[in-house]
């Protein structure tokens, strides 16, 4: 039988929950660094203590980080990268790099910058090895969920080149009428900017999607350029260079 929710009052709706997941939904931090926190005695609930590792509560219970584990999260470091073609986004596949060995004193914009350890940093979003530009690797899983939550409203913006004619009749279909593995795709902002150049602003992030939205409507893709994530502009950032997320941006 399933332990009692924590807080059991008349006054509490909604179907227990995990305290993690709880916390991950909201946005506080992640699933893992919730369970980390919980186990620390860093969370209250209801302005009390919760230690229980998979402790439920109720959706509209309050939940609050302890001040030290807020400052535990004001010193998470996020890596703004811009990728070259070549080099994979995740683990290192055989023969290719990942492209966060690039990140590197050497390779810093500005060069009095700490070098982040490599073993903290997930990508928060992917490019395949063919493609460049704006990469996230971060240590905070707020971010994390953020960018490539599966109901994120972030915004990816590309410049792709493309091979084949761009008429308005693909362009719409590029925008609308898309389906990729069965499901049809969130709407989409495209628009071209010259004769073989296309402006993708997308809000998901599906494995190689827009070549396969191309493929779909009859064009190649050339070259494949990721250029803004949110607020968040690849420009200032050479191709291989990198620098730290500032405290006054956010996505």
């Amino acid at each position: 039988m399933p332990d009692k929710p924590h807080g059991m009052s008349d006054g509490n709706t909604g179907e227990p929950i995990r305290l993690s997941r709880l916390m991950s939904m909201r946005g506080i931090c992640s699933r893992r660094e919730a369970d980390r926190y919980i186990a620390l005695g860093l969370v209250e609930v209801d302005g009390d203590i919760v230690q229980t590792l998979g402790c439920r509560v109720y959706p509209d219970q309050e939940i609050r980080l302890s001040p030290h584990a807020q400052s535990q999260q004001g010193q998470l470091i996020t890596v703004l990268l811009n990728k070259p073609p070549g080099y994979v986004s995740g683990q290192p596949e055989k023969g290719y790099r990942s492209a966060v060995t690039l990140i590197t004193r050497t390779n810093s914009i500005y060069p009095n910058t700490p070098v982040p350890r490599h073993k903290g940093l997930a990508p928060a979003g992917r490019l395949d090895i063919n493609s460049s530009g704006l990469m996230i690797y971060t240590e905070d899983g707020r971010i994390a969920k953020q960018l490539i939550g599966e109901h994120g409203q972030i915004e990816k913006e590309y410049v792709v080149r493309v091979q084949g004619e761009i008429t308005e009749r693909r362009i719409r279909q590029l925008t609308e009428g898309i389906y990729l593995d069965g499901k049809r795709l969130r709407h989409a902002s495209i628009w071209q900017t010259g004769q073989e150049q296309l402006i993708f602003i997308l809000k998901e992030g599906r494995k190689r999607q827009i070549r396969r939205m191309c493929k779909a409507v009859g064009l190649t893709v050339n070259t494949l350029v990721r250029t803004r994530i949110g607020k968040i502009e690849l420009t200032g950032i050479p191709r291989g260079k990198w620098r730290l997320l500032g405290n006054q941006e956010n996505f």
